[in-house]
């Protein structure tokens, strides 16, 4: 069963505003299935994926003390929207700052993230003078869902790559009558947050992201074909190659098999246990953050925070709709693109790679912002909003 919006009548370029729905019936099954889970055999060695003593932690606090209505009551008090753009309705969360002055802002999330992983900074950004910064430093924010993802549609055709994704959003912005904005965004936020800045509309002023794509191409070509690194790189360039060559030797089969047979997942569509593990193993930092949550030792994420955001992944039925755009994006991840706009960079110590400076450079020539900041990983506005939030205002002040 899915969430469902109460969005009266829609017609053309109308914005709606939209109300969760979730049945007590919809919970009762979540947690039954969660219960009748047929467990495997415990893993031989921990490196073979999630142990299974974390996915029975995770599991046993699902069916039993986990609240869904509690986090329901928070996330359901903002203000929700919906709008068809391009025959899609795209969910989206738009909230203004008390402040005048205030610079628009839109973030875009990732996989296996949804807007939920955007709700600690709403607050910092839009009400900046309650949380240590000024007024000068607000933003009006809109955050909305990925075309398949969350509460947005399910396109019903091939085609909703992030390249038409960035279009929808600057589509969305214009919508919403912002002639002048910024854009942020990690992972797939990321690929759609650069390809806005390559439409180059009018309006976008800048961008930030928490994982750049800035590989130059004889770093890529390296790794992709097997290759020692190229000779010069500086001892942080090595250890960004490092790091690169072991991931996607070692870390991306979640991507190829989204990226290669989505509609295979049936089970992640049918088993809230198997859709938890497959959405908890993205990296293994991430994973280690959310494995100590299940221990009794959170640091970051809870274990509300994790599960908040798995049910919204089962209740809106969304784990094989959101895999389709691994299937629909062509793009080099973490390729330079060559974007000409303004670019503000945050290196999180644990996120996929260390993005060293000298690329950034080379990737983004109109450069803003550059720091690496001491914690924090994939999922960083989550995880670190205080430090998000900082990095954010930071990128943005000089645009104002």
């Amino acid at each position: 069963m899915e969430a469902t919006g109460s969005t009266g009548t829609a017609t053309g370029t109308e914005v709606r505003p939209f109300t969760i729905d979730v049945s007590e019936e919809q919970l009762a099954d979540l947690r039954r299935r969660v219960s009748a889970t047929n467990w495997p055999d415990r893993e031989t060695v921990p490196s073979q994926g999630v142990r299974l003593e974390t996915i029975q932690a995770l599991a046993e606090y699902w069916a039993t003390d986990y609240d869904w209505r509690r986090f329901e009551a928070r996330f359901a008090a903002l203000p929700h929207f919906i709008t068809e753009i391009d025959g899609v309705d795209i969910h989206f969360l738009h909230v203004r700052s008390e402040h005048e002055d205030a610079l628009p802002l839109i973030v875009t999330h990732g996989w296996p993230g949804s807007t939920i992983e955007q709700l600690k900074i709403i607050s910092p950004l839009t009400r900046p003078t309650e949380h240590g910064a000024s007024a000068s430093d607000a933003f009006h924010l809109v955050i909305p869902s990925l075309p398949g993802y969350g509460f947005s549609g399910k396109p019903t055709a091939a085609g909703w790559d992030p390249i038409r994704i960035a279009r929808a959003w600057v589509e969305l912005m214009s919508r919403l009558g912002y002639t002048e904005f910024v854009a942020q965004g990690g992972d797939w936020g990321n690929a759609v947050t650069e390809q806005m800045a390559l439409l180059k509309p009018r309006g976008l002023l800048g961008i930030h992201t928490n994982m750049p794509a800035a590989v130059p191409p004889d770093i890529s070509k390296a790794i992709a074909i097997g290759d020692p690194p190229p000779p010069g790189l500086s001892a942080e360039e090595k250890t960004a190659f490092e790091v690169l060559t072991h991931f996607f030797a070692t870390g991306v089969g979640y991507a190829i098999e989204m990226a290669n047979r989505p509609q295979t997942l049936y089970g992640i569509a049918d088993s809230p246990v198997g859709l938890a593990a497959w959405m908890i193993d993205h990296d293994v930092r991430s994973y280690e953050l959310i494995a100590r949550a299940f221990a009794g030792q959170p640091g970051g994420l809870s274990r509300d925070d994790v599960l908040d955001n798995v049910t919204h992944y089962w209740l809106t039925n969304t784990a094989i709709s959101s895999a389709r755009l691994y299937w629909e994006s062509k793009l080099a991840f973490f390729d330079a693109k060559g974007v000409e706009i303004p670019v503000g960079v945050t290196v999180f110590p644990d996120e996929l790679y260390p993005a060293p400076r000298s690329w950034a450079e080379r990737a983004y020539p109109k450069l803003i912002h550059f720091n690496k900041v001491a914690e924090g990983g994939h999922f960083a506005a989550w995880e670190q909003p205080q430090t998000f939030s900082e990095e954010i205002r930071a990128t943005f002040r000089s645009l104002r």
